[in-house]
């Protein structure tokens, strides 16, 4: 199976603050130099910083725990304590963060965010210089440094993409994201071919629509059957949905109501999101009489046909699909698409 990682539990802390330093000058000539012990320096922060060539979370997988810098302690002649290193956390566009205890909601990079300092490092502790005054001329006294904050932390990936595949293993999304697109996914004639999220983009004149091809559903997916509810939350982010139904599947004809039952149970927003059936594989003998059942069915919905093999109704459900993504651009508000839910661009 491909190394898909979606999640991670890590564990981050920011730096201690250095001590202050007690001291006193102490020179040839000079008897009473007075206190010159500096400051601690300050602790290094947890800073999270989005970087577009990252696509999973491996690389969280295999480090788990993240540590800023302690800062140096202050020493005499008033020398102030070197501030402890920041730790960077890189993470790519759609990531999650979550308090690993609670669960309960921090962050949501979306498309436009750069950094976020999470935690900041302990404060340097004062050195005895700070505390002469003109009745404490010899002050023994220095501040110790802030301790660094830790905490667990939960990440997740929600993939970033305008238009979300749906459909039963071997319905023909990833040979669809293959026409429509340069993503080149695994294909083969069996189920379950796609263990991952894929990600292409289907260019229509100057407009780039990014697709995402999900893993196969199948019955019982929203209550973690199959793959179940581990990539139903990929599709959250996206403008709208295309429902691939196998027109030459014999269960063809409840396809439809079985994945929207599924989305449903996983999240009431799912279905609320614009949708567009197209059955698949119209190639096949007896397709075309399927598809009008299929229309005469879901009269209300907009019910195409395709083939991936012949290319048959490929512009006209290309076509469908940048219609779709450009009505919803118009119509949903930026600020919608970075809802801590993730689940924002809803109808």
């Amino acid at each position: 199976m491909e190394k898909f990682a979606d999640e991670a539990l890590i564990e981050v802390s920011s730096g201690k603050g250095g001590n202050g330093c007690i001291s006193f000058r102490r020179e040839k000539y000079v008897p009473r130099g007075g206190p010159d012990g500096g400051d601690g320096g300050r602790g290094g922060d947890v800073i999270f910083q989005v970087r577009r060539n990252l696509r999973t979370l491996a690389h969280l997988r295999h480090k788990r725990s993240f540590h800023a810098e302690n800062g140096r302690d202050g020493e005499g002649s008033q020398r102030h304590g070197r501030g402890g290193s920041d730790v960077v956390i890189p993470v790519p566009p759609g990531t999650v963060l979550k308090d690993g205890e609670t669960g309960d909601f921090i962050r949501d990079f979306g498309k436009d965010e750069g950094t976020f300092a999470f935690l900041s490092g302990g404060n340097g502790g004062w050195g005895n210089v700070r505390f002469k005054s003109a009745v404490n001329q010899a002050p023994r006294k220095a501040l110790p440094g802030q301790p660094g904050v830790t905490r667990l932390l939960r990440v997740e990936l929600r993939i970033l993409a305008d238009i979300g595949l749906v459909g039963f293993p071997n319905a023909g999304k990833s040979s669809l994201l293959d026409r429509f697109t340069n993503a080149r996914p695994r294909i083969a004639p069996y189920p379950f071919t796609t263990k991952i999220p894929n990600l292409g983009v289907l260019t229509l004149g100057d407009r780039d629509i990014v697709l995402a091809d999900i893993p196969g559903l199948i019955a019982g997916a929203s209550q973690g059957a199959g793959l179940g509810i581990r990539f139903l939350k990929h599709i959250s982010r996206t403008l709208g949905l295309v429902f691939l139904i196998d027109l030459g599947d014999a269960s063809y004809a409840e396809a439809f109501d079985t994945l929207y039952h599924e989305l449903e149970a996983f999240s009431p927003e799912l279905v609320r999101k614009p949708r567009i059936i197209a059955g698949s594989k119209t190639d096949l003998e007896g397709a075309s009489d399927r598809l009008e059942t299929l229309r005469k069915k879901y009269s209300g919905e907009s019910v195409l046909g395709i083939s991936v093999f012949s290319g048959e109704g490929l512009n006209e459900l290309a076509g469908a699909v940048g219609a779709l993504a450009d009505r919803l651009d118009r119509q949903t508000p930026k600020a919608e698409t970075d809802a801590p839910g993730g689940e924002g661009r809803a109808q």
